[in-house]
């Protein structure tokens, strides 16, 4: 409550009620004095004062020596948000205090409490409440305290308790003999704190602090602990360091038994429309490993902005002491099982018609791998331009690469290319029809070949020039009609579509492959117009491309089922591939891929590719998955690769999330190798999560391994890595108020999705 700005506004209302008293000094009555703006003459008793209502509500009020008010029965007294309520409440105009008799509540924005006494200095905006229980009113928070001072600074509690929880025993509290939640920055100190778990104390702080809100403050963050047999009991102690506005930092000492204390720092800027991130972790030796003098570390640097309307930039920058850092310390920053970082940064402009980028690219692979080349830098330009006529545009791409390789024995290259056409679409609700007429053209400009030519089947030239058309025409019906099945009225499709492409053939035995891989031949890979990644092979094709859809649609529009069928014709014997494979085919493998879905939670997905020429299935993957809501989850899963890097890969994952019980919640997934006929991964996790605290207690299984055999070849390592995390959170103390969730259960496996690479490595 404002006083300072009341007390004129009060002592109006007394004389008001001084005239009442007058009339009748023994009838009591109800009055609600409702206060209006005052005279010039009042008014000149605070020149700032703002002309806001007081309103003082009670069932009788008497005047004394016409200086002391006293109201009685349900007396309210409100100004703006704060108000107090007590039976009953004296006002002396000349000292300038309030005070209440008896049961009293106070509230304002901040908080509710209720106590036995109220006692307010109007001249210093000083609240003081004795036997005090309060609740926060904006965030969680409740307790207790013998004292409960309020002031313009804030709010003082002495012998005090403060707990999140709603039950009458809390789950968790703390104790301190002061409590001091500060109003200018957001803080809250405690002197003498106990923690007690259940009423049980557990430990002592002499002093710690907190922010009230959920804006950044500088202190110590929840520890981390977990144990693996690859480290052993591990244990992080962030630190949070608010530097300034758009500047902070955390900063992480991170022990493992096994290996020795870490250091882990992020820094996080932010200045207008940029943002960036820089981390940084530091293990000064290994003590796990039999050669420990080196260092281990890893950097990763990312920044993404808009410059004016029209110019993007992105960095994504890493670099890591040793191939396997990740697989045997680990990072946030990375899955334990990815083989490469990616390092780019990427430039860019965008208009209404066209837009050009400027990438510098490049990959560190991990392990004994080739490696692999880097773009510095690839210039592109897109430009498509409305013709004004038939929806068609005029269709411009340019790019200028320099591929680069820190191998000595390897080519490097400059490489220009564009493809210019008419781009000539017309649809309608029945029928489309999409053509494209193309004209690709490709300088390169080769060096340091001759080891290539003189160990490969290469025919590598320094000077290469390619010039091929491109025709590409894709058309398509789509039918519909009304169905009954399963008792629920449905629409069916029929969606046939047929594509026809053309490119000239073009031998390419004297371009090496810089950034081109093979793109996955599913159903949707059929109606493309490349079978690479990028241009340096150019498949011929004079192929047909041929493919049906089938869908049933319920009422509300909603896919059931879903199935696609298809595959490509070769008119001509197109042999074009990455390693100079002669084999030659009449038509691509078979694809297909299936939806259904049962009821309202469960639903089966899958897609395969079978060589029906070799009666073999290339590649094939199936799924069937049980979703209630997002803590009620099933998943069976079953993948297969027919050759990837000369070897079958099949598997079957298992992954389940269900609750046990309001706060119990459980996850859980394994993956099956069928070939090896060995377990991969398993992983379980359990976590109890309440309205004031939360708890996970995690284990994951996993194969070690070892991507640098040379440089580790002495060290004894374990077959699978076993590791148990605990983390532990108290709701209230500054920490965000979201639930812990499960999606990051969900992905903490090392079969998540990877970013797609496609130079050459």
């Amino acid at each position: 409550m404002q006083f300072s700005r009341s007390i004129v506004l009060i002592s109006y209302c007394i004389c008001n009620l001084a005239f009442a008293a007058e009339q009748s000094t023994t009838q009591p009555f109800q009055n609600e004095c409702v206060v209006f703006p005052p005279s010039p003459i009042i008014m000149d008793l605070d020149e700032k004062l703002n002309q806001k209502n007081i309103i003082v509500q009670s069932k009788k009020a008497l005047i004394e020596k016409n200086n002391i008010a006293r109201f009685f029965g349900g007396v309210k007294v409100a100004s703006e948000d704060k108000k107090i309520e007590s039976e009953e409440v004296a006002i002396d105009r000349d000292i300038g205090e309030l005070e209440t008799i008896g049961s009293t509540r106070y509230q304002d924005s901040r908080m509710s409490i209720d106590s036995e006494k109220l006692f307010a200095n109007i001249e210093s905006q000083q609240i003081i409440m004795a036997d005090t229980n309060y609740r926060m009113n904006t965030t969680p928070g409740r307790g207790t305290a013998e004292k409960l001072e309020v002031n313009d600074k804030g709010i003082v509690l002495t012998e005090s308790t403060f707990t999140t929880c709603l039950d009458e025993v809390p789950d968790w509290e703390i104790s301190a003999s002061e409590i001091n939640l500060s109003s200018k920055d957001n803080t809250g100190e405690t002197w003498n704190t106990v923690f007690r778990v259940k009423g049980v104390p557990v430990f002592y702080l002499p002093y710690f602090n907190f922010p009230l809100t959920k804006e950044r403050k500088t202190g110590f963050l929840y520890p981390q602990i977990s144990t693996s047999n690859s480290s052993g009991f591990e244990y992080g102690q962030p630190f949070y360091w608010n530097i300034s506005e758009n500047l902070d930092a955390t900063i992480t000492p991170y022990h493992m038994s096994e290996r020795g204390t870490q250091l882990k720092t992020e820094f996080r800027y932010l200045a207008s429309e940029q943002f960036g991130v820089i981390n940084m972790e530091y293990l000064e030796e290994d003590d796990k490993l039999v050669n420990n003098q080196d260092s281990r570390h890893l950097f990763r640097y990312q920044h993404m902005g808009t410059f004016s309307e029209n110019y993007r930039a992105y960095v994504d920058f890493s670099d890591i002491s040793d191939d396997n850092y990740l697989v045997d310390i680990g990072s946030e920053q990375f899955s334990d099982s990815d083989a490469y970082l990616w390092r780019i940064g990427k430039l860019s402009y965008f208009s209404d018609n066209w837009h050009s980028t400027i990438i510098i690219q490049d990959f560190n692979v991990l392990g004994d791998n080739q490696k692999s080349y880097k773009t510095l830098p690839q210039i592109e330009f897109d430009l498509s331009q409305p013709l004004g006529y038939f929806n068609s545009a005029f269709n411009f791409y340019g790019e200028y690469s320099h591929f680069d390789i820190s191998d000595d024995l390897l080519p490097t290259a400059d490489r220009f290319h564009i493809e210019t056409g008419i781009n000539l679409p017309y649809s309608t609700p029945g029928w489309f029809v999409n053509s494209d007429f193309n004209l690709l053209h490709t300088i390169y400009q080769q060096d340091n070949i001759e080891n290539i030519n003189n160990n490969s089947s290469f025919e590598l030239e320094e000077s290469v020039t390619r010039t091929m058309p491109k025709v590409r025409i894709h058309t398509g019906l789509n039918f519909d009609r009304d169905t009954t099945m399963f008792f629920e009225d449905m629409v069916q499709t029929f969606e046939p579509q047929i594509q026809y492409l053309y490119i000239s053939n073009k031998n390419q035995n004297d371009i090496y492959v810089y950034d081109s891989a093979a793109l996955q031949d599913d159903f949707d890979g059929l109606f493309r117009d490349r079978r690479f990644s990028s241009v340096d092979r150019i498949a011929e094709a004079n192929q047909v491309s041929l493919g049906a859809s089938t869908r049933l649609l319920n009422d509300d529009n909603n896919e059931l089922f879903h199935l696609s069928v298809g595959r490509i014709y070769y008119l001509n014997n197109s042999n074009i591939s990455l390693d100079n494979d002669k084999t030659q085919k009449d038509s691509s493998s078979l694809a297909a891929d299936l939806f259904i879905k049962f009821a309202n939670r469960w639903q089966l997905k899958g897609d395969i590719q079978y060589d029906t020429g070799l009666q073999q299935t290339d590649k094939s993957q199936l799924s069937l998955d049980y979703r209630a809501d997002g803590r009620n989850l099933f998943q069976l899963s079953h993948r297969y690769i027919n050759d990837i890097s000369g070897s079958a890969i099949e598997q079957i994952s298992a992954l389940s999330s269900f609750p046990i019980n309001k706060n119990w919640q459980f996850v859980g997934f394994a993956t099956q190798d069928l070939v090896e006929k060995r377990s991969l991964e398993a992983y379980a996790g359990l976590q109890y999560e309440s309205c004031c605290w939360a708890i996970r207690v995690a284990y994951h299984r996993s194969i070690n391994t070892n991507l640098n055999e040379q440089e580790f070849m002495n060290e004894n390592r374990d077959a699978f890595d076993n590791a148990v995390m605990i983390q532990f959170i108290l709701k209230g103390l500054g920490e965000n108020q979201k639930p812990l969730g499960i999606n990051d259960m969900l992905e903490s496996g090392i079969f998540g999705d990877k970013r797609p690479y496609f130079l050459n490595n």
